[in-house]
Formats: structure tokens, sequence, C-alpha cells
């Protein structure tokens, strides 16, 4: 049995657990329930109807917050020859080839995504061992494996992230920082429904949304409405 401390019995009695909220009075709780000495993260857990098991009921695909993560992104890129300096050029934290490869192989990780260019993945295949555990592994479907390094780099410092169901067919993403507006909490918050929508496999069967939960870093899960997400239009969208 997990001990709870007192402060998080004391925000779990401000949420009823048997409550499915609407989106805008999710959000209230949200930051209510935010009060650690930090700026916690707003975070999503959604439970799929899949079995990733199977190859046509895997979830991975990338979102793009439009109002930003609020986390700066240390982003890596592993290329060859002229498409090292041009992803240094457009911002990368670190850029390299095979040296790059070796460092990582000795234990550096000082990066929160790894952007690559196809013609370097079969030197980037042997890192597998130590990416894949931590979700670092390029891959296509992601957006991390391209020759286009400027839009990529550009678009994940702005806000994209790359996401996947886990072996229980969860998926957790950060979705902004509990200090922002309500506003740009929700836009965000639709970005990703409207995401994970769009990734909908093939082999899904049945029913595809089971339950969305959010939660701030060190709060309590608190469940929403995905139907009324769904159905929500906000201003300026099409």
């Amino acid at each position: 049995m997990v001990q709870l401390s007192k402060r998080l019995k004391a925000l779990r009695e401000q949420v009823d657990r048997q409550t499915i909220y609407a989106p805008g009075k999710a959000l209230e709780l949200l930051k209510q329930t935010a009060n650690a000495k930090f700026d916690e993260t707003a975070e999503t857990h959604i439970r799929l109807g899949i079995n990733p098991k199977y190859a046509d009921q895997q979830v991975r695909s990338t979102v793009v917050l439009p109002r930003g993560t609020g986390k700066a992104i240390r982003i890596a890129v592993l290329a060859k020859g002229e498409k090292v300096r041009e992803a240094e050029k457009a911002g990368a934290d670190i850029a390299g080839s095979e040296e790059l490869i070796e460092r990582i192989q000795g234990g550096f990780m000082e990066f929160d995504l790894m952007i690559a260019t196809p013609d370097i993945m079969p030197q980037v295949a042997r890192l597998g061992k130590l990416l894949g555990p931590r979700g670092l592994m390029p891959s296509p479907k992601g957006g991390t494996v391209t020759m286009d390094l400027v839009g990529a780099i550009r678009e994940f410092k702005a806000g994209k992230l790359e996401f996947r169901a886990d072996r229980t067919g969860i998926v957790h993403i950060p979705f902004g920082k509990v200090s922002f507006t309500p506003e740009a909490l929700m836009d965000n918050l639709k970005s990703v429904q409207d995401a994970i929508d769009r990734a909908k496999p093939s082999g899904a069967k049945g029913r595809y949304w089971r339950t969305f939960h959010i939660k701030s870093t060190m709060g309590p899960s608190i469940e929403i409405d995905i139907n009324a997400l769904r159905d929500l239009k906000l201003e300026g969208a099409a």
C-alpha cells in the first residue's frame, strides 16, 4: 500500500474521484491543486482501447502545442557533413556524427530529444539499447528522422512533442505549465486530443478512448469528459 503525504491527501479531497469533469472545470481544479514550490508541469494520461503488442494497434505520432511546452528543450542532432553545420546554425544544442555517437555510447545523455538524418540511421541503430528505454530513439513517425533539420529543430523548439502508447496502452503527454493561463492550457489540451484522434491505428476496434486524466506534477489525478473535449470548439479554430 502506497503511503500518501498529508499534502496529497488534502489535495485529493478537493477532487471527486467518482466525477468526470467538464474540460474547463478540470483545468480549474488542476490549477487549484498545484501548490508545489515550483512551476509544475501539466500532464495528460490517456488510456486507449488498443493492444500495442500488435503492429496495427500501436500509437506513435507527434503533437504541436500551439502555446508551447513552457520548457526549454535540448536537441541533439546526428548527421553527416554539411548537415552538422546546418543543424548547429538552426539552433541544435549539440550536433555531430560518429564522434557524437561515441560520446553517447560513453554515457553522454545531456539532451531531451534526438533528431537524425536518414543516412546516419544505420550507425544510430547501435544506440538502440541506450536511447530506446529513454524514448530518445529517432523515428520517421515521430518526425525525428528527416533531412529537413531546420524545420524539425524549429518545430520541436516551438512546442512539438513526440508521443507513443506504452505497453499498457496509455499515452503520457505534458501539455504546458500550471502557470499558463486557462486559455493557453485549453488550447494545448485540445491539440493533444486532436493528435490522439488523428493517430488512431487501423487495428483499433471498439471503444478507442477509455479514460482521459490530467494532473500537475505533484497533484491529484482529475478525469476529463473526453466527449465534451472533442465537441469543444475553440475561438479561432477552423
